[in-house]
């Protein structure tokens, strides 16, 4: 029977003229894939005999041109991860948002440090990617350390568990379906990426729910907007923090950050008691507005808004205490679509800020 490692050590001459785009040394790898599925104490499940996959190994074969016995010696060696399913459950309903507690997790001073040092010891690269994609630097290192602590907690979980257990048996929700397609497509392509560039993929290791390296890039974002930035003829998003760098900026680029527009992302507002400006915070994770819209509805900001520009209201609910609203722009909007909250993007924002308050001079 053909083993894993004909697989994809087929193609390993052709990854070596482009590169391991994410695997440590295979032996490395691999023995740390071997810890992290020990730690996870994963359930053993046969795969191969859930219908499900085994019509999922059959789209490989046809569409992508893997071996069929081979995949079915793989994933008879796929772990289902209970602890994955257990992390993807909804919040239970009736807490309150609070956006001071969810920025007090992430604006904090070990977090700054590490930032403090990030920043400092790739100075050249974030100068670079903000050179070349219009990215400022305190963007990119807000969104990597909000992610990872830049580098430092990247997930111990194997993808090809995670992923195989999410496609396959995500936990009953009403957006299920469409959850399942996601995780089932982010599967495929974790076994494109690695036959692609020639490594083990269970030595693939991320966070619960398949996201890699110091940006946390899905499997399909590695393909579609992984850069090798440091110019080694790999992307290397756990390793190289300047292919990390450079691939945020490519992501925000590609999902809608303008260059053009620099400045503030995000402005203080105060809304009028007479609430015209509710149905302006549904608008949906897009800059739709123009500032002329924003004060006829009631809302206005302390510093003029540049009037060629669109823009959003954003409520920033604090439990029981007062909400704080934002009016934020098309680059706001771009770090959304790196994680869709707001609570997010503007702890990438604050973080951001922090860190280069506290870069010596």
């Amino acid at each position: 029977m053909k083993s894993i490692a004909i697989l994809f050590s087929a193609l390993a001459l052709a990854a070596g003229a482009h590169g391991d785009a994410l695997a440590a040394p295979q032996t490395t790898a691999t023995q740390a894939a071997m810890t992290a599925a020990a730690d996870q104490d994963p359930e053993h499940v046969n795969f191969v005999e859930w219908l499900p996959v085994r019509e999922f190994i059959e789209e490989m074969v046809t569409q992508h041109g893997f071996d069929r016995e081979a995949l079915h010696t793989l994933f008879g060696q796929v772990r289902f991860i209970d602890r994955a399913v257990q992390l993807v459950k909804p919040a239970p309903p009736g807490k309150p948002k609070n956006w001071q507690a969810y920025s007090a997790r992430f604006i904090e001073p070990i977090r700054i440090r590490a930032g403090v040092r990030f920043w400092n010891e790739n100075a050249d690269a974030l100068a670079r990617a903000e050179a070349a994609y219009g990215v400022p630097a305190e963007i990119i290192v807000g969104i990597i350390g909000i992610e990872t602590i830049y580098g430092r907690d990247t997930g111990k979980f194997r993808v090809l568990d995670s992923l195989t257990t999410l496609a396959f048996a995500y936990p009953e929700a009403p957006n299920q379906a469409a959850r399942k397609a996601f995780f089932r497509e982010e599967l495929a392509n974790t076994l494109v990426l690695a036959r692609e560039r020639g490594y083990d993929p269970f030595s693939l290791l991320g966070s619960f729910a398949g996201a890699v390296g110091m940006p946390q890039f899905m499997p399909s974002n590695i393909l579609k907007y992984g850069v090798d930035f440091d110019s080694d003829g790999r992307v290397d998003l756990r390793g190289s923090a300047t292919d990390a760098i450079g691939s945020v900026a490519n992501f925000l680029v590609q999902h809608g950050w303008n260059p053009e527009h620099r400045g503030p992302t995000v402005f203080a507002a105060d809304v009028s008691p007479a609430r015209a400006w509710e149905p302006l915070i549904e608008r949906g994770l897009e800059a739709t507005l123009r500032p002329q819209e924003l004060r006829d509805a009631g809302v206005v900001t302390g510093t003029a808004l540049p009037g060629d520009r669109l823009y959003g209201l954003i409520d920033l609910q604090n439990g029981a205490e007062a909400t704080e609203y934002w009016v934020a722009n098309d680059n706001f909007y771009a770090i959304t679509k790196y994680n869709r909250s707001y609570f997010y993007a503007m702890s990438v924002v604050d973080l951001g800020r922090a860190v280069s308050a506290a870069r010596p001079i």
